[in-house]
């Protein structure tokens, strides 16, 4: 009885780690994003140590659960990691309002992100 299971989301030679509402805007997070997708696990966290964006340690926090998780959850071998996907989406926005001149209102929209990273297992060359 019940339902079938689900089919796994990503292959076998893959992990992945995901944030929620990340507290900056997905267009800043996207650089940080973009500067370590295809790099090796190792030489991403290196990048992402000397950034000065302060969203890096965030995104090296989670960079370092998906090498976990590859690790611990799927056996993969840590040296042959390379960061296969970066993508950022948008999170809920939150709004505020700031007193202004003469009794009126400005709005202010602090943006939230999401994170996902993918780690992925280089191909033996043969």
């Amino acid at each position: 009885m019940g339902q079938n299971a689900n089919a796994p989301r990503q292959a076998g030679n893959e992990a992945r780690a995901v944030a929620f509402n990340i507290d900056s805007s997905p267009r800043k997070v996207n650089l940080v994003a973009q500067m370590i997708r295809g790099q090796s696990a190792e030489k991403a966290l290196t990048d992402l140590q000397f950034c000065k964006r302060r969203i890096a340690g965030t995104v090296a926090k989670l960079l370092q659960s998906a090498i976990s998780n590859a690790e611990n959850n799927h056996n993969l071998d840590v040296d042959d990691l390379i960061v296969s996907e970066a993508s950022v989406g948008r999170g809920i926005r939150m709004r505020r309002f700031r007193a202004r001149a003469r009794g009126r209102a400005a709005r202010i929209e602090k943006d939230f992100s999401n994170l996902t990273i993918v780690v992925r297992e280089r191909e033996a060359e043969a």
